[in-house]
């Protein structure tokens, strides 16, 4: 009876499971399967039509995408991208989330208020920052030149390389790499935000309360108590971050087109597919952007097991 009663959980439990898997098989694993099959195959966007599943493979796609140079500068672009962005969005959620720990009056209405940029659509807030940086009538630009004293406006969207003057030196800086950064900075903060507020809500307070007695510093007290205690958080925040910036496409294609030195990989994809029709090429280098991202994840495993060893 028991057996019996054990193989019913088992069925009930698959037949419950049953319309999640086909789902996933449908939306996730079919496609993926296709783009490996088609990374294989010469296959252009006129064509795709009528391409079968089991045309001539070749590996020419990978073998082009992997000769070229563009690949190799915008997988650059998109490393340097995917850390300034997922490492400014984790430090403003940690300054935001600690500035609003304490109780004050309208503390709920400001930390609402702090979702406004992860909520808003992406459309709609890329249209507000193109509006504010524009070079002609912008209002960044315009208070940059009457109050920061800037000799000429900046196109901050749209210049690849600028110049800053730092003890004397001319100092060149990717101006709307650094912009596009910013941006996504700004944008995904708040995710990172809600995380660290609801796991400093959960530290007990007798730690600090200790530490202030026995004449700790602010400082002190968050290198030595609060910081460790947030960081497995962050290692989350931080691998959640790049694997999602990594594949980002609507940002910055919405801010900048892929120009003035902002193309990420995804961007490129894109202009292989759109821009020279050729399907194979831009599958190809899906495939590889993905097998960049299972290592990276690979790493984060390792490096998390390694860590639980070495606690163990």
């Amino acid at each position: 009876m028991a057996r019996t009663l054990k193989q019913h959980d088992a069925r009930t439990g698959l037949l419950l499971l049953t319309p999640t898997l086909v789902i996933v098989l449908a939306v996730v694993l079919v496609p993926l399967a296709w783009s490996v099959l088609i990374a294989f195959q010469r296959v252009r966007l006129i064509d795709i039509g009528r391409t079968g599943l089991l045309e001539k493979l070749t590996p020419d796609n990978f073998a082009r995408v992997l000769a070229s140079d563009v690949l190799w500068h915008s997988l650059r672009t998109t490393v340097v991208y995917t850390a300034g962005s997922a490492i400014l969005a984790v430090v403003l959620g940690l300054v935001a989330a600690l500035a609003l720990r304490r109780p004050f009056r309208g503390r709920s209405l400001v930390r609402a208020a702090m979702l406004i940029p992860y909520v808003a659509p992406v459309v709609a807030v890329t249209f507000v920052w193109r509006v504010l940086l524009n070079p002609e009538f912008g209002i960044v630009n315009s208070w940059g030149t009457r109050l920061f004293g800037w000799d000429d406006p900046i196109a901050f969207l749209s210049q690849a390389r600028g110049e800053i003057t730092l003890f004397g030196l001319d100092v060149p800086v990717p101006t709307a790499l650094l912009t596009v950064i910013a941006f996504e900075g700004w944008r995904y903060f708040p995710f990172a935000f809600l995380f660290l507020l609801a796991r400093l809500s959960a530290l007990p307070g007798d730690l600090e309360e200790a530490a202030t007695v026995d004449g700790a510093t602010p400082t002190q007290r968050f290198r030595h108590i609060v910081l460790p205690q947030l960081m497995p958080v962050i290692a989350v925040l931080v691998v959640l971050r790049t694997i999602w910036t990594f594949n980002e496409f609507d940002d910055i294609f919405l801010l900048t087109g892929g120009a003035a030195g902002t193309e990420v990989v995804s961007v490129r994809v894109y202009e292989l597919l759109t821009v020279q029709r050729n399907v194979g090429a831009a599958a190809a280098q899906s495939v590889l952007l993905a097998a960049v991202l299972v290592l990276l994840l690979g790493a984060y495993l390792w490096l998390l097991r390694r860590r639980e060893a070495t606690k163990a």
